[in-house]
């Protein structure tokens, strides 16, 4: 009796605590889904990105009017000061990038309109080079976004890289040297082919991870450039990238300023100083750099009237390389501006191309200096006695003695303190009797 009486009882319990529990999840989830809709309501909605109608045909037919019509707004002059060098110089590099490179080449999109003109690239890459502006201060001018200009910066730098790399960037030919072996005796120096040291640029945006790799001292985070340079400023050789911890010798270790000589691949040459015969050509250096027998260095705190002539001799026609760094500098703000790109093997790139056009600006600017008659250099005096032998064979087996022979040469401290006591007497006999040793 007691069993059947309490199981409506039990039943009509189970049936309430549901009951309950449904109201309860109900009220719950009704609660969670109008709050999830209420922030959804208040969220701002994403914004698109903004177009931007810029007319860059209008900016294009600007750019033609003021400096390539025929009767153009601004004069050569002003083109030569705004662009860095002459109009033809330009028009040659723009005609090239337009025809070999995909990015240059100006085609239609899917309405028919024209893109970008290769003209309105490379002006805003030269621009940016040139004065060193962030990427949008082209836009008003050129009608083109900061995005695009700086892909303009980087695909103008590869261009300049691939074209024209190999001509205005290579190691000097045996024509080249016979030319600045010309050069070096006529200032003096018979054997000097330049003159070699670096200069550091800043990285703004280095790495965190790497500033104290890049940062010498209490000072900000560089990167080194050596550079080999002559009389007209032409660099002929160019090592970027060690980091600005590194002083003069650690890159000079780190570079391949000697690679040729040491495998036995460069021009033999042969020269006379002070009745010597030497076959090393050699660098003007300063103070820091080794007593190697293609070093030649000034004489501290000279005490005679020889060291002293020499002294002031070799520290001005050492200069050649400084003056080569202030006019890159001068021309390539970009240069001269602390870099402001993340990536390292971009700032390289855009160095070298500040390089390469360098060469083609003193190239257009100082005659033709790639393809020049040797006659030309001939017949100065008889007394010229430096020269190329064109009858060395430079196709020498790469061993490791050949090796080790030749960088005991490069290295020889005997023939470096000769070399130098040679040229002492030689600048006094040619210079010292003038007043001011010039």
């Amino acid at each position: 009796m007691a069993s059947s009486s309490n199981d409506p009882f039990d039943t009509n319990l189970d049936q309430r605590f549901d009951d309950l529990f449904d109201d309860f999840f109900d009220q719950q989830f009704d609660e969670t889904f109008y709050r999830v809709m209420e922030q959804q309501a208040t969220r701002k909605p994403k914004k698109k990105r903004a177009y931007i109608e810029r007319e860059r045909e209008e900016g294009h037919n600007r750019l033609w009017n003021d400096y390539f019509r025929d009767d153009a707004t601004y004069p050569a002059q002003t083109f030569r000061r705004r662009f860095r060098m002459a109009k033809p110089l330009f028009m040659y590099i723009v005609e090239r990038l337009s025809t070999e490179i995909p990015f240059f080449k100006q085609k239609r999109d899917a309405v028919g309109r024209f893109s970008l003109s290769g003209l309105q690239k490379c002006t805003t890459a030269i621009r940016i080079m040139a004065y060193g502006c962030a990427a949008d201060a082209v836009d008003e001018y050129l009608r083109l976004g900061a995005s695009t200009a700086i892909s303009c910066l980087e695909n103008f730098t590869e261009g300049i890289i691939q074209l024209f790399g190999d001509e205005y960037l290579r190691r000097p030919t045996p024509d080249d040297l016979q030319r600045l072996l010309n050069m070096g005796e006529r200032r003096g120096f018979p054997g000097m082919i330049g003159s070699i040291d670096c200069m550091h640029w800043e990285w703004k945006n280095c790495p965190t991870a790497w500033k104290g790799q890049y940062t010498r001292g209490s000072g900000k985070p560089t990167i080194v450039l050596e550079a080999v340079a002559s009389e007209d400023l032409w660099i002929w050789h160019a090592f970027f990238g060690p980091p600005g911890t590194l002083n003069d010798l650690n890159v000079l270790d780190r570079s391949p300023v000697f690679d040729d000589v040491l495998q036995g691949k460069a021009p033999k040459v042969n020269y006379m100083v002070n009745g010597h015969q030497y076959h090393l050509a050699y660098y003007l250096t300063d103070g820091i750099y080794p007593r190697w027998a293609t070093f030649v260095k000034s004489i501290p705190l000279p005490q005679d009237e020889k060291s002293r002539c020499f002294a002031k001799r070799q520290e001005s026609v050492r200069k050649d390389v400084e003056r080569a760094f202030g006019v890159l500098q001068a021309r390539f703000a970009i240069v001269r501006n602390p870099a402001l790109v993340w990536d390292k093997e971009k700032i390289g790139k855009i160095m070298r191309a500040c390089i390469i056009l360098h060469n083609m600006i003193v190239e257009n600017e100082r005659g033709t200096y790639t393809q020049f008659n040797l006659a030309d250099f001939e017949q100065v005096d008889a007394s010229r006695t430096s020269h190329v032998d064109r009858t060395y064979s430079t196709y020498m087996p790469t061993n490791i003695l050949n090796l080790i022979g030749n960088r005991k040469k490069v290295r020889d401290k005997e023939i470096h303190q000769r070399l130098k006591d040679d040229l002492v007497e030689h600048i006094w006999n040619k210079f010292g009797n003038s007043e001011d040793y010039d």
